[in-house]
């Protein structure tokens, strides 16, 4: 009798397991038609019911409502959508600083025409046919100014050419003051190299030279920093997902389909382990970046402090007229200083009048000079309105890169607790999650990924951006990087490229 019970028994366990073996057979795949159908595939290509799924090489093998080439077409799909997101997150990051670039460079360059509109409107009204006469030489004085906020040192030297300026200003202005003698070219070079030892124009020469070096040299290499960063991010999102983790992406993102669950999710950790793999490159960008985000910042204090490019191009009429008024105050002394020491200049034979003098000399003062009247004319702002919003902008923009993985996999995308797919199956996520970087990602259980072969282009940009440190953390000492500094570092970024090994030699 007991062995007949045994017998019953077992022969219901295996009507049940042939049971459960048909009803898969049979089970269709109508969900997963309908859902393969709304990504835009041919509905066609779903088979009615349930296949052998052996042919497949990344879902799971047994029973599947998944053909080779409908995984082909959802590995594709998996590709566009892991990339998506942080596409996206690119594309804002690069919108955000295009626009801040934007406002920065038309706001400097607008505040240089304000500036020498202003200039030539009151040289005009204060100093008459004298200024007019003359105005060549501060509109080419305004014209170096902008050459080199646009172009820099390569284009002019900063101190040459304001050197250069008051040279000239002063043989002009020596020449008004002294109409009634005559110089030669000869006697001018001598005026001209006793320039240090005279100040004609007071303290005003060293003082500009500082404040205008100093804020050009902020104010450009800031702009620079805002413009690089768009292009940065461009290029760092458009590399390549290499095939592991294609394959990793459509195992996470698709497989489920295969077996019918075309709701489930997958577990958060799944998608950090498979996220981490394919943006190890990215990661390691984070360090670099960051330093480069740390300069920007410090830049940026100094643009509102003792760099402030406002309040320095602002008030550069009073500052030359300043200087004007010196030397026309000075002038006797100067004169006499300068004929001791370049000897008694020749009678000029058409000076025939008093009248002469008064008509040539300068005479009247620019109104003073209020530094917290600020106003907000040029593009419609201030510097301090722009350096507290894009300072804002810049710590936001921290740990972007690394942060990527935690971005993604977060909301709608995944699934928390148990009720997730973690890879093979709907049940908890074990695994161990890596870490950030390339580096720790050689025990990854979800991505392959070669850790000796650094990705190229992102290991170019990340000596972009240490290149660019160094120029923001010299322009915080009030400082330019020579041309020549920049010629040598454009040749070892062209040798980097050819050789990737020169990389570690750079960064380390």
């Amino acid at each position: 009798m007991k062995s007949l019970l045994l017998l019953s028994v077992a022969c219901t366990l295996v009507a049940l397991a042939f049971s459960d073996t048909a009803e898969q057979k049979l089970r269709n795949c109508n969900d997963v038609r309908a859902a393969y159908s709304s990504k835009g595939f041919n509905v066609n290509d779903v088979p009615n019911k349930y296949i052998n799924g052996a042919p497949l090489k990344v879902c799971p093998q047994g029973f599947s409502c998944c053909t080779v080439e409908m995984e082909e077409k959802l590995s594709q799909q998996s590709h566009s959508e892991i990339k998506a997101p942080v596409s996206r997150l690119s594309s804002n990051m690069q919108s955000t600083f295009r626009q801040r670039h934007g406002h920065f460079d038309r706001y400097f360059k607008e505040l240089l025409v304000n500036s020498e509109k202003s200039l030539h409107k009151m040289f005009t009204r204060t100093y008459g046919m004298m200024y007019v006469q003359n105005s060549e030489l501060f509109k080419n004085f305004f014209a170096d100014l902008t050459r080199y906020y646009v172009s820099g040192s390569p284009a002019i030297n900063l101190e040459s050419m304001m050197a250069d300026f008051w040279a000239e200003l002063l043989e002009r202005m020596f020449r008004l003051v002294n109409v009634q003698y005559e110089f030669s070219d000869a006697y001018m070079e001598c005026v001209s190299r006793h320039t240090d030892q005279l100040l004609p124009f007071g303290d005003v020469p060293r003082k500009l030279k500082i404040q205008i070096t100093r804020s050009f040299v902020a104010a450009r290499t800031f702009t620079k920093g805002l413009s690089l960063m768009p292009q940065v991010v461009n290029k760092v999102s458009a590399v390549s997902a290499s095939p592991s983790c294609v394959r990793a992406a459509m195992k996470m993102l698709y497989c489920p389909y295969c077996s019918g669950q075309v709701a489930l999710k997958p577990c958060q950790n799944y998608c950090l382990n498979v996220l981490r793999g394919c943006l190890a490159n990215q990661a390691d960008l984070d360090t670099e970046w960051n330093n480069f985000l740390d300069a920007m910042l410090g830049l940026a204090d100094r643009l509102e402090g003792p760099f402030n490019f406002e309040s320095v191009i602002e008030p550069i009429d009073v500052k030359l007229s300043d200087a004007i008024m010196n030397m026309q105050e000075n002038s006797m002394q100067v004169s006499q200083k300068v004929f001791q020491g370049c000897g008694q200049p020749k009678p000029s034979t058409t000076f025939r009048t008093k009248r002469a003098i008064k008509e040539t000399a300068f005479t009247g003062r620019f109104r003073p000079y209020n530094p917290d009247a600020r106003p907000t004319t040029a593009a419609g702002t201030s510097l301090d309105r722009l350096v507290t919003d894009v300072k804002k902008k810049l710590k936001h923009a921290k740990k972007f890169w690394s942060t990527l993985p935690e971005t993604v996999c977060a909301g709608e995308r995944i699934a928390p607790g148990d009720e997730c797919w973690n890879g093979t199956a709907k049940s908890r996520y074990e695994s161990v999650v890596m870490g950030n970087g390339l580096a720790n990602q050689v025990s990854n259980p979800d991505v392959d990924v070669d850790i000796t072969k650094p990705d190229i282009v992102i290991r170019t940009q990340i000596a972009v951006l240490k290149e660019m440190t160094s120029w923001l953390k010299a322009a915080h000492s009030g400082n330019d990087i020579s041309f020549q500094t920049a010629l040598f570092l454009k040749t070892c970024f062209i040798q980097f490229v050819e050789k990737p090994f020169l990389f570690d030699l750079f960064l380390n």
